[in-house]
């Protein structure tokens, strides 16, 4: 896990990446505001617009990398260990077993499709079902009994290959991913190459309590086996949305809700946005205004129960999906 957060965190400080966003976006407000002033508004937002859109286009990047590294800082390595310890064997599993000088019997077993593998000595073990350390346990106990006194053996997993979970959806990588001991949320995303910009900033989880043969689908009958959770409190730091996957999870990472910008910016058309998307950000989405551009014109066309209305915003105000942006040319 620690080379997944350091592959996706290391070319650029979750911290500064954050206050980047913040001020970034507030000096824009204000450079905008004085222009109105001056009359000038379309210049300068035209600027600002083509910093912000640099800004919110490395989002989806950052906003895995934002949770990723909270999540390990927030997780402490006992507790990761303990969970480790927890993990269910299964056919295929390949475990790495060492016994306290003893090298000889030490090595890697897989786990045969019986659930059973061969230990020298001992015969054969039954190792599916069993927790790692319960079978170290287990182990122990064979070893003690007439071979050895007091062995100390430690169990751990070599290659994961009998349990997994299923990422879909706005993902680089979509599909199965091989489920650890304690896998999370952010460590699955991770595994699957992390959110695309086109990603919506909450995933749904669908729970097979029997453990599925392959992806679940999200519709109605799932019911009260979906489990909803928001990477955006993930990047607050809300680590109750870091939820444990079990075996046969399927991850759904939907794509955001779209509004459109036309008229006079730079790349007219559909964009990605959030929840809290304000007239200012869509705009940057798009580019920014031209030089043609009237900034105090900007209306936004909004259907509302199958009729359109034609509202007048501030940059401030926020973006509904759906919404059509639209910035008249000026007057000359």
């Amino acid at each position: 896990m620690l080379t997944d957060i350091c592959f996706v965190t290391f070319t650029r400080p979750a911290s500064v990446a954050s206050a980047c966003r913040g001020h970034v976006a507030s000096a824009c407000r204000a450079f905008v505001a004085s222009a109105f002033r001056r009359k000038a508004a379309s210049d300068v937002a035209s600027a600002c617009g083509t910093v912000v859109a640099s800004a919110f286009r490395r989002k989806a990047a950052l906003r895995l990398a934002l949770a990723l590294t909270v999540g390990a800082l927030a997780v402490p390595a006992a507790a990761s260990a303990q969970t480790a310890g927890d993990y269910v064997i299964g056919p295929q599993d390949v475990l790495a077993i060492q016994v306290f000088d003893q090298a000889d019997l030490g090595g890697k077993y897989t786990v045969e499709t019986d659930g059973t593998f061969s230990f020298p000595l001992i015969g054969r073990v039954t190792a599916g079902g069993m927790t790692l350390r319960n079978l170290e346990t287990e182990l122990k106990k064979k070893l003690a009994d007439g071979y050895f006194r007091n062995p100390q053996v430690t169990v751990g997993v070599e290659q994961y290959r009998s349990q997994r979970v299923f990422v879909m959806g706005e993902v680089r990588n979509p599909g199965p991913v091989p489920l650890t001991g304690g896998m999370t949320l952010i460590e699955a995303l991770s595994r699957a190459g992390s959110t695309l910009p086109s990603a919506s900033g909450e995933v749904a989880i669908v729970r097979d309590s029997d453990g599925a043969a392959g992806p679940a689908v999200l519709d109605s009958k799932a019911g009260d086996n979906i489990i909803r959770a928001s990477i955006r409190d993930l990047e607050g730091g809300s680590m109750k949305q870091n939820v444990e996957l079990h075996d046969g999870d399927t991850i759904f990472v939907p794509r955001a809700e779209s509004a459109y910008v036309f008229g006079q910016v730079k790349t007219p058309g559909a964009f990605a946005i959030q929840k809290d998307t304000t007239v200012l950000q869509a705009l940057s989405l798009a580019g920014g205004v031209t030089e043609n551009g009237a900034m105090n014109r900007i209306k936004v066309v909004r259907v509302v129960k199958g009729e359109k209305h034609e509202l007048k915003m501030k940059l401030t105000d926020l973006v509904k999906p759906g919404d059509t942006i639209i910035v008249p040319e000026k007057y000359f």
